[in-house]
């Protein structure tokens, strides 16, 4: 296995040995003490609605050092980070997901899977590296893993993960890479959906307000879809139909359940790092 990956939240400062922050108590209010984080990305866009101004923006990796630090209560992280780290109850009903390909999580390759030795990755990554460590160990191939140095760079290296509106940009810009779809990849290894990222929750720190707070947010980005696909200025009204209203879908239920316990199995398969069942709240 790989050495880890670095990441931009190395320079993300350490925790304050003591949080201040309250704890809360069932009559709290939402809005009165939590911090909330989620992700910069468009595909984020539905399931913040409402709350942006509550809400602090910030690149999967980085996201998750807040989250484990302390210094955020509720964040929209890479499922795995709830994986990987115990604290955190997820939130039911709502993810970050596909059925197929996805079209923002894929390996730009110039060299046949079987032939690749080095692979660049974003290292705003998390759930999306440990994808595909999965996708390729079970063809039995275990590529090295690398930073990418900068995103301005992916176009000149042979071999690429890329995620989020990075990814999009590069998919969208010429290249000469083929383009491995990770959310299409893992449908036709598993026929599931995979779970890209949830609503993590530090134990001890939520109650139903807060539950029910992230919940309107996904039930308002809904119903005004057409909307935020008319008015968001990401790309081209075409792109965000098929990307918002096909690509991405926003459910937790039991399928997407299926899929992410598919996804636990395999990470206990061909991973060294301790993976923790998910707690559904």
């Amino acid at each position: 296995m790989s050495e880890p990956i670095p990441n931009r939240a190395a320079d993300t400062p350490p925790a304050d040995p003591t949080p201040t922050h309250p704890k809360h108590s069932a009559g709290d209010t939402p809005t009165a003490r939590t911090r909330i984080g989620s992700v910069p990305y468009l595909n984020s866009v539905p399931l913040t609605c409402g709350i942006e101004e509550e809400t602090e923006f910030i690149v999967p990796s980085a996201l998750a050092e807040q989250l484990r630090a302390g210094r955020l209560d509720a964040a929209l992280v890479s499922i795995t980070e709830a994986l990987f780290h115990e604290g955190y109850d997820i939130l039911d009903g709502v993810a970050v997901t596909s059925h197929g390909p996805v079209k923002s999580v894929f390996l730009a390759h110039q060299q046949p899977l079987e032939e690749i030795k080095t692979i660049h990755c974003d290292t705003a990554s998390l759930t999306s590296v440990n994808l595909l460590r999965v996708l390729l160990a079970e063809r039995g191939l275990r590529p090295a893993f690398e930073p990418l140095p900068n995103y301005a760079q992916a176009a000149t290296l042979d071999n690429v993960l890329l995620i989020g509106n990075p990814g999009i940009d590069f998919l969208r810009a010429p290249h000469t890479h083929t383009i491995w779809d990770l959310g299409a990849a893992w449908r036709e290894l598993t026929n599931l959906p995979f779970v890209y990222a949830g609503w993590a929750l530090r134990q001890g720190h939520h109650n139903t307000a807060l539950r029910n707070h992230l919940r309107a947010a996904k039930t308002r980005g809904l119903k005004q879809l057409p909307e935020i696909i008319a008015t968001r200025t990401d790309y081209d009204a075409a792109f965000r139909q098929a990307y918002l209203g096909g690509h991405i879908q926003y459910d937790l239920g039991e399928t997407e359940k299926a899929g992410l316990a598919k996804f636990v199995e395999l990470l206990k398969t061909h991973g060294e790092q301790e993976v923790h069942e998910p707690s559904f709240v």
